[in-house]
């Protein structure tokens, strides 16, 4: 049976607001504002930032460029719609963010055409995108009646001990620039049923996604105030968001680097953060296993979104046994994918931006230089059809040393990088010998190993002989380098809410 959502949120109802129309025509307009306290206030300042289309540099948008002013009304509005929005009942505040994922559902196929013009992944990826939308938000609201208590024994006669969980407060979000829709629903969702309110900064590279967010929750008459979306730059909207005095807890997903700065801002008012920060993934193929499927999810795990995946297959280690039949098929099926206009199907669209795609060709130079073996040449695409964009191919790298610069630094590319090892013993160490401890992939059919990697692998999440694509009822979290807290699931849901010890004595 459908859950009952409320009422139908017409997909006309997205052509009130110009903004993404001409997205969708890859017009050139200016966004109305930021979206505080419930409607769209202009911005202190007449800077805009200009959203281009990583598929040709065409500009999409203008956004305002928002001040430290404009954070601090949006957080000042969330504050101020906090009381009411935490005394409804868990159920009803669920009710309004299933709204919300109706309203997603109805207008799906603009959402995710947004979410391609602005970001560049393939359509296709992209539905799939505003498809995890729907189930955070939908599982989020599930979480409605599951808000618990605990009752515990006390030492003393004629007392019990209460711990009761309450919201924070405003939290805010601050979200990466790879998966932007899906990433702002991953926290608000949770974030609204556990009675908080809630404020986001999307990526300056890919803000459009978050606005659409809000003109849906403006459609459906969500009150004022509980969801705020500004527009800017990290340095300057982000930090005052954090410093805020009324900002309780931070959700960030982003790079390592980024969330050390967030860490460092919150340290004076001693914020609550939770840091999705980088990784990268060792991908661990030994032998027994079935070859051909590990290339398989190889192959998906390193080059879905153009490689722009923090669970992405960073690194493989190859066992000797088998590595020369792995690469040939791998570095067959990575030539074979095909690299172009993201609105048709293709397997990889462009970089997100130029910036990223010379980040990435300055580290296979690094690569080459010392002294990796080129399986696949790819690299940079500015020629011909790829004369305008953000292009980059499929390249695969062989190195001897696991202090390879590719082995180490994060890529969030399409490069893949390949070890071989002689035992498992030798993978695992490998393995561990990063400060990331996101995710990692096992392929083997030795049940001994596959009883060792969850107590040998210093990794928040394992992948073993499946591909990556994390649950949302599980537990998305990093170790080490790769951040605190996480996201998905109870545990996720239950980071959102405090918790209140009473001593209740009557005697």
């Amino acid at each position: 049976m459908k859950p009952d959502y409320g009422p139908t949120i017409m997909k006309h109802e997205l052509g009130e607001f110009g903004m993404l129309d001409a997205i969708l025509s890859a017009g050139t307009v200016t966004a109305q504002g930021q979206f505080i306290g419930g409607g769209w206030v202009p911005a202190g300042t007449r800077s805009v930032i200009e959203v281009d289309n990583p598929a040709d540099e065409s500009i999409i948008a203008t956004i305002p460029e928002g001040t430290a002013e404009d954070a601090a009304a949006a957080i000042e509005a969330a504050a101020a719609a906090g009381p009411a929005w935490a005394a409804l009942p868990p159920i009803e505040r669920a009710g309004w963010v299933r709204k919300l994922a109706a309203a997603v559902e109805a207008n799906a196929d603009a959402l995710a055409r947004i979410v391609t013009t602005e970001q560049g992944k393939p359509l296709d990826q992209a539905h799939g995108e505003v498809g995890a939308v729907l189930t955070f938000l939908t599982h989020a609201a599930e979480a409605a009646r599951r808000i618990e208590g605990e009752i515990v024994a006390s030492d003393n006669r004629d007392e019990e001990i209460l711990i009761r969980r309450h919201p924070y407060g405003v939290v805010v979000g601050l979200t990466a620039w790879n998966y932007p829709m899906a990433l702002a629903a991953r926290k608000l969702g949770p974030a609204l049923v556990a009675g908080n309110t809630f404020v986001l900064l999307g990526h300056e590279i890919t803000p459009l996604s978050g606005l659409a967010l809000a003109k849906l929750a403006e459609s459906i008459g969500l009150p004022k105030g509980v969801f705020n979306v500004v527009t800017g730059r990290g340095p300057v909207v982000g930090q005052t968001m954090v410093e805020h005095a009324k900002t309780s807890l931070v959700t960030m997903t982003g790079s390592t680097r980024a969330g050390q700065q967030i860490f460092r801002a919150g340290a004076e008012g001693l914020k609550v953060l939770r840091l999705e920060l980088g990784g990268k993934a060792p991908f661990i193929v030994m032998p027994g296993c079935d070859i051909d499927t590990a290339v398989a999810a190889a192959v998906t795990a390193r080059y879905t979104n153009c490689g722009q995946i923090c669970t992405c297959n960073e690194r493989m280690y190859l066992h000797d046994s088998l590595a020369q039949e792995f690469l040939e098929k791998f570095t067959a099926a990575s030539a074979a994918l095909t690299v172009g206009n993201p609105m048709d199907k293709v397997d990889i669209g462009p970089k997100v931006s130029r910036l990223e795609v010379d980040k990435v060709a300055d580290m296979i130079a690094r690569g080459r230089d010392a002294g990796a073996e080129v399986l696949l040449e790819g690299g940079p695409l500015r020629d011909g059809a790829y004369a305008k964009g953000h292009w980059i191919a499929p390249t695969v790298l062989e190195v001897r040393d696991n202090a390879a610069p590719t082995i180490q630094e994060e890529v969030f590319g399409p490069v893949a990088t390949a070890l071989r090892v002689s035992s498992f013993d030798e993978a695992i160490a490998c393995a561990n010998d990063t400060p990331y401890g996101l995710s990692a992939y096992l392929w083997s059919g030795d049940a001994k190993q596959l009883a060792r990697a969850p107590h040998e692998l210093k990794f928040g999440e394992l992948y073993i002989n499946r591909a990556n694509g994390e649950a949302v009822q599980g537990f998305h979290t990093g170790w080490g380098h790769s951040g605190l807290g996480g996201e998905d699931g109870r545990h996720g849901f239950d980071g959102y809410l405090r918790k209140q010890t009473t001593y209740n004595f009557w005697g």
